[in-house]
């Protein structure tokens, strides 16, 4: 082995969740290397940020380059099955903080971040490719090929994985287990969407369900540009029966569904799709010896409420707190102040995400009856507000959204306390 870089902060992948560390990071003085596979801008989906994630921008000191974009602004979700319709507004929620945030095509908004985490004075080198790692050592070693197919290491004195879907360290480590959510697929395309005024709001979301088939729903995902992600989500079975190319089989869906195929119906559909199955993934633990899983590399569950950029945040805020109490000399326990808290939040998003394909979250949703300090709460939910726990579909989002669902399947506008 020739000769082994030194740092301090070793993370893999530039996305969401490694930007945001790093420029955590550098605020505490760190130094801060990211290996980043890809180069930058890339496609990625994920383009619907939550009011949430607005928080951890600000700490990282990357929101005035987001604020000054020209994004895509964003205050609610909408979601329409049939004649049934309802907006949520985020601004009117139950939790303090951030009302509204923005939609974002990722490439040029993961980009804006990396660029911001070099500007703090971390090293990103793009085109390179962790292949092995040891973590059994007083220092994790990261083996990485180059741009130009060189190898080196890097021993570091903490090593956190940001990599996303392609869960480096679990595929290297042999962390990944298997999630206990059914398995889907997507297939999605961004559009010249030619929307009309009346028939969409761009400041919101649009989660649109088949009107025969409450498991199969679609997003429409407006950018500042004129243009949108579109896509749709079902179980593989379900896609397989649609011939053709991605963008075929994903028009083929909308079409049967009226009310979104009104709302796209003077779209100009000029880009090839793409295609994802069984995404959701797990791991056997968030943590090792000097290591840590951010955003997907740990968990994704599933697309349906935006949660992953802001579940991959609030890991690069926990990870980067627990480091800095470590460089101050404090024994950190990764477990109570990193795993359990993230998990705290991710355990409230899954509780929604199976309500969601079970149905009974569907009914709350579309119930026009809520009481109006019930509505704030689901709102703060949707916003990306998992972690607050004065909120009672929180603190317990199983037992209370079981409640709340069989008081709108009885129509009673009833308060859950």
């Amino acid at each position: 082995m020739g000769k082994i870089e030194q740092t301090e902060i070793v993370i893999i992948g530039a996305g969401p969740s490694g930007a945001v560390a790093a420029g955590l990071l550098r605020k505490q003085g760190r130094q801060v290397l990211v290996i980043e596979k890809e180069t930058f801008p890339r496609f990625s989906i994920g383009e619907s940020l939550l009011p949430q994630s607005m928080q951890y921008l600000e700490e990282a000191g990357m929101l005035q380059e987001v604020v000054e974009a020209g994004f895509q602004h964003k205050n609610g979700a909408a979601f329409a099955k049939g004649a049934l319709c309802s907006d949520f507004d985020f601004r009117d929620k139950f939790s303090p903080g951030w009302g509204t945030t923005y939609q974002v095509p990722r490439g040029q908004f993961d980009k804006l971040l990396a660029d911001a985490a070099e500007k703090a004075g971390a090293e990103i080198r793009y085109g390179h490719a962790v292949t092995a790692v040891d973590v059994d050592a007083e220092r994790p070693l990261v083996q990485v090929r180059g741009e130009g197919g060189e190898n080196y290491a890097v021993s570091a004195r903490y090593l956190l994985d940001a990599s996303g879907f392609a869960r480096t360290l679990p595929r290297l480590l042999g962390l990944e287990r298997p999630s206990d959510f059914p398995v889907r697929g997507a297939l999605f395309t961004h559009v010249e969407d030619r929307i009309a005024l009346e028939d969409m709001d761009r400041h919101k979301i649009l989660i649109t369900v088949h009107p025969e088939h409450h498991g199969v729903w679609f997003w429409t995902i407006p950018f500042s540009d004129g243009r949108s992600s579109q896509g749709v989500v079902a179980t593989p079975d379900y896609l397989a029966r649609y011939p053709g190319t991605e963008v075929e089989r994903l028009r083929a869906i909308i079409a049967e569904v009226p009310t979104l195929a009104k709302v796209l119906r003077q779209a100009v559909w000029d880009t090839p799709g793409r295609s994802l199955t069984g995404y959701a993934a797990n791991v056997t633990s968030l943590w090792g010896k000097n290591y840590a899983l951010l955003g997907n590399a740990g968990e994704f569950l599933d697309p349906v409420f935006s949660s992953g950029v802001t579940i991959a945040m609030r890991s690069a805020s926990l990870a980067a707190h627990c480091i800095g109490r470590a460089y101050q000399g404090e024994t950190v326990d990764w477990q109570a102040n990193y795993a359990l808290p993230l998990q705290a939040g991710v355990d409230t998003f899954r509780a929604f995400v199976a309500g969601w394909y079970e149905g009974g979250f569907q009914d709350v949703i579309f119930h026009d009856q809520h009481a109006p300090e019930i509505r704030r709460m689901i709102a703060s939910i949707l916003a990306g507000y998992a972690w607050d726990r004065s909120n009672p579909y929180v603190a317990k989002p199983q037992r209370r959204l079981d409640v709340l669902r069989q008081l709108c399947q009885q129509t009673v506008p009833e308060v859950v306390a």
